[in-house]
């Protein structure tokens, strides 16, 4: 089987995350998308709402299972489930210079490849911190998430001290 895994924060996921997913589904039999959490950025949504959008939107594509990544390298967590490739998707030339020393890393690290796919034109300029900007400013973002996800942004983030409205 060949198994590729897409890593990213994915907050929000967008539809150009899901543009970049849906291609690399159509590459390999499996794709993990494989929800990280860095403890050094601030989250708008948390890691088990984060989850639960990703599985939302992606549930109708065949191949795709979406699991935190854990703790620890992604070398090893490619090697602990057996995937012989990482997918990213790359907006500009700054999205390469900053995604080759990792793909060259782990590589080395674990003998997993790197593919590179290029976001499709009408999603160049998007990011999950963009749109959490917009958004929060009372921008409309609804061409650029899925449903799931914006009904998540209209409603505000949770009062502090209470879950998430998933």
């Amino acid at each position: 089987m060949r198994r590729a895994v897409c890593p990213g924060s994915f907050d929000p996921i967008h539809n150009g995350h899901l543009e970049v997913i849906a291609r690399a589904a159509s590459l390999f039999d499996e794709v993990i998308v494989a929800v990280s959490t860095n403890y050094a950025k601030k989250y708008r949504f948390p890691l088990e709402e984060r989850i639960e959008m990703a599985k939302e939107t992606l549930a109708s594509l065949r191949g795709i299972v979406v699991e935190p990544v854990g703790e620890g390298l992604l070398a090893e967590y490619c090697r602990q489930r057996g995937v012989s490739a990482i997918v990213k998707g790359l907006r500009s030339s700054s999205d390469f210079d900053y995604e080759l020393p990792m793909a060259t890393m782990n590589r080395q690290l674990s003998g997993v490849e790197t593919v590179f796919l290029p976001a499709e034109a009408h999603y160049l300029h998007l990011s999950s911190t963009l749109i959490k900007e917009v958004a929060g400013l009372g921008g409309s973002v609804s061409e650029y998430v899925p449903r799931s996800v914006l009904k998540r942004l209209i409603a505000g983030p949770p009062a502090p001290g209470q879950p998430s409205r998933g």
